[in-house]
């Protein structure tokens, strides 16, 4: 019993006893454990990473998230200043924006001012007049120059400089002046100074004369033949290449020029000029015909008859320096059908080179 006894009071003891080990730690087994892990803690140190969000106007306060939260450094009690952020992590200076942006400053060209009177040298040519003169008409090239809103060059005498013939500059002048028109021979190269200036109220006052007149009458006429174009084209390429071949001073071609589209006969031609002849449909390819020669100009129906059109000819081939002489040596003796032959006037142009 007594031995039942004592085993049982063991047992409770041990009971006890390891009842108090697992439930009541020593506190020298707690300290160890604290020392421990601030011992980890001086060794391997936490990485920090910092992350600031402020305003425009708390840029330069510091932050609570830039203190340190090492336990050492709260422990001493002294706070110490912010560690700088990693280079791998601050802004580059270039993408840095300003703390105060900075307003361009907007300026607008003073413009520039002129004299009152005005010295000129256009292509070499030396002319004097006054402000006022070339502002005559305000949708002009020459008031747009000397409106102050653009740059002119100066020559080395200090005179405003443009860059054109001057030649006819000064039939310009007279009409900014007075409204003076040019003589007759200059009437032609005057206009395209007009067009290059854009002079409105000259270049009207010049189409309304001789020879500009003239010429939109002529026009009127040659845009009855849509080929007279080509057909000019192919007259210079063809005495060109003759004149080359045969090593020449000048080439000779055959032109062809008719008015009629109809055959006549000779029996006919005295009486009946301008006769035309009625005929079937079926009787078309029958008369259909191209004479021996190297360009052919007509029909057309017009007042204006052949040796009109071969003034303009010679006319236009003069305007581009070719030197033409045309005469006519016979007409076509090309038999079509029946008392029908072709009788188109054959033309000898002589086209002089040198």
């Amino acid at each position: 019993m007594q031995q039942n006894g004592s085993s049982g009071s063991i047992g409770s003891d041990g009971g006890r006893e390891r009842q108090a080990l697992s439930f009541s730690p020593l506190p020298a087994a707690t300290t160890r454990v604290r020392r421990f892990i601030q011992e980890r803690q001086r060794t391997l140190p936490l990485p920090k990473v910092m992350v600031v969000f402020s305003a425009a106007g708390d840029a330069d306060k510091p932050s609570d998230a830039m203190s340190s939260s090492d336990p050492t450094e709260e422990g001493d009690g002294v706070r110490k200043p912010p560690a700088s952020p990693s280079p791998s992590l601050s802004p580059s200076p270039k993408h840095r924006a300003p703390s105060k942006p900075r307003r361009a400053a907007l300026t607008t060209p003073e413009p520039q001012e002129f004299p009152e009177v005005i010295s000129l040298n256009v292509g070499g040519t030396l002319f004097t007049t006054r402000l006022s003169t070339l502002r005559r008409y305000d949708d002009t090239m020459l008031a747009a120059m000397f409106s102050g809103r653009h740059y002119i060059p100066r020559d080395a005498e200090g005179r405003y400089f443009i860059d054109r013939d001057g030649a006819y500059f000064g039939d310009i002048l007279n009409f900014l002046r007075e409204g003076e028109l040019p003589q007759r021979d200059r009437v032609r190269f005057v206009h395209r100074e007009a067009q290059y200036y854009a002079i409105g109220p000259l270049l009207d006052r010049l189409e309304e004369t001789q020879p500009l007149t003239g010429e939109k009458v002529r026009q009127a006429f040659l845009d009855l033949l849509p080929y007279y174009r080509d057909n000019l084209e192919r007259i210079v390429e063809i005495a060109k290449l003759r004149a080359m071949q045969k090593k020449a001073r000048f080439a000779k071609l055959k032109v062809c020029v008719y008015k009629e589209e109809m055959p006549i006969t000779p029996y006919e031609r005295p009486l009946f000029n301008s006769l035309r002849f009625e005929r079937a449909d079926g009787d078309a390819k029958l008369f259909e015909h191209h004479c021996d020669v190297d360009v052919s100009f007509g029909p057309w129906e017009a007042v204006a008859d052949v040796y009109d059109l071969l003034h303009c000819i010679v006319s236009d081939l003069a305007q581009r320096g070719i030197a033409a002489e045309q005469q006519c040596i016979g007409v076509c003796d090309k038999h079509l059908i029946n008392h029908y032959y072709c009788k188109r006037p054959i033309y000898e142009f002589k086209i002089t080179w040198w």
